[in-house]
């Protein structure tokens, strides 16, 4: 059994340093793709403050399609260079948004976002699987910290693949 259970950190790089071990334990030998990211999504969702949805959205071969997530209702599908989720699978760069207001384009799944940082994910092929979404209501919440936690965090995930 998994036990999650509240801890204080000393700075944002050490309390991801404890998400990427909790995740490796979490996912090891679980070969299912769709169980290691609900998994993954509530461990981020309810380990880190301030957000207000935490999932994927995996690729088709089309479009984006929802996925597993924490939060409420999502947007199910997303062209490829819509948005900042299309955005970073179109890119396969990390997506940085400081106020989702301002990105052109932006799609808003719930009003109440204000930030986001999305990671697109890269099977070893090359080929994409999809892209990594978390939003906050808070503006500002995201920075360069956050962007190389969720890198490392979604390197985990994609090194567990079957």
């Amino acid at each position: 059994m998994f036990h999650l259970s509240p801890q204080t950190f000393a700075n944002k790089t050490a309390h991801y340093a404890s998400l990427v071990e909790q995740a490796r334990h979490l996912i090891t030998g679980e070969p299912n793709l769709i169980a290691n990211a609900a998994n993954f999504s509530a461990l981020v969702f309810h380990s880190l403050s301030r957000l207000n949805w935490a999932g994927f959205y995996l690729y088709d071969g089309t479009e984006l399609v929802v996925g597993p997530f924490q939060g409420k209702p999502a947007c199910i599908r997303i062209p490829l260079g819509t948005g900042v989720c299309g955005t970073a699978a179109h890119t396969r760069q990390t997506q940085v948004v400081q106020d989702v207001n301002q990105f052109a384009g932006h799609i808003p799944c719930d009003a109440a976002s204000q930030s986001e940082i999305v990671v697109p994910l890269v099977r070893a092929d090359g080929t994409l699987l999809g892209v990594w979404d978390v939003d906050s209501p808070v503006a500002g919440r995201f920075d360069a910290e956050d962007r190389i936690g969720m890198e490392a965090l979604c390197q985990v995930f994609m090194a567990h693949l079957a």
